[in-house]
């Protein structure tokens, strides 16, 4: 169960980001807007996993042997371009959080990594929908959650909040961290 909540939160802090940044660029509290996001991050967020899980699950014997190597990899790649990207300094894009075009490819872009987590899923153990439930529904309801919390602090303190907490940093240190868990415990 924490795992599975520690993996929520590292994927939820590209919702987080998003949102204060939604909120900075609306400069006020836009009901529809910010409850629209937060359910379409939640959505994306959960079902990617399942999508990843499902494609994989189909070969995951073939891979057994080397499963925590590919299951380390994948976090780590992925924290690591967290980390990497908390570092960059570019602009903005100039897109409107109003539109639901653009909350669509904000939810699809921020969940690409919850795919690989899915991925990582069949590879370390979990065998059946059943045992996909609690993790889906974790990141579902984290990323929901995280979403509303990081408009909301959007909205009250705006750019400060994104500079200050580097949210995808500690997004990518956490699954840095799951990702050599997984490695030791197979190794040792």
């Amino acid at each position: 169960m924490i795992e599975s909540l520690l993996i929520a939160l590292a994927l939820a802090m590209d919702c987080f980001a998003v949102s204060v940044v939604s909120a900075v660029i609306l400069r006020k509290r836009v009901w529809s807007v910010m409850l629209r996001l937060a359910f379409l991050f939640g959505l994306f967020q959960a079902l990617m996993p399942l999508i990843g899980w499902l494609l994989t699950s189909r070969f995951s014997q073939q891979i057994e042997a080397y499963d925590h190597w590919i299951a380390f990899a994948m976090l780590a790649l992925i924290g690591g371009k967290m980390i990497a990207d908390t570092f960059k300094d570019e602009e903005e894009p100039s897109l409107n959080p109003r539109h639901l075009k653009t909350q669509l490819l904000l939810a699809v872009a921020t969940s690409i990594d919850a795919l690989a987590v899915g991925i990582s899923y069949a590879c370390t153990g979990y065998e059946t929908i059943a045992q996909m439930i609690w993790p889906l529904v974790t990141i579902g309801a984290v990323s929901f959650l995280m979403s509303l919390l990081g408009y909301l602090l959007g909205e009250r303190f705006g750019e400060a909040v994104n500079r200050k907490m580097r949210p995808e940093l500690l997004g990518g240190i956490i699954l840095i961290c799951i990702g050599l868990r997984i490695l030791a415990e197979h190794l040792l």
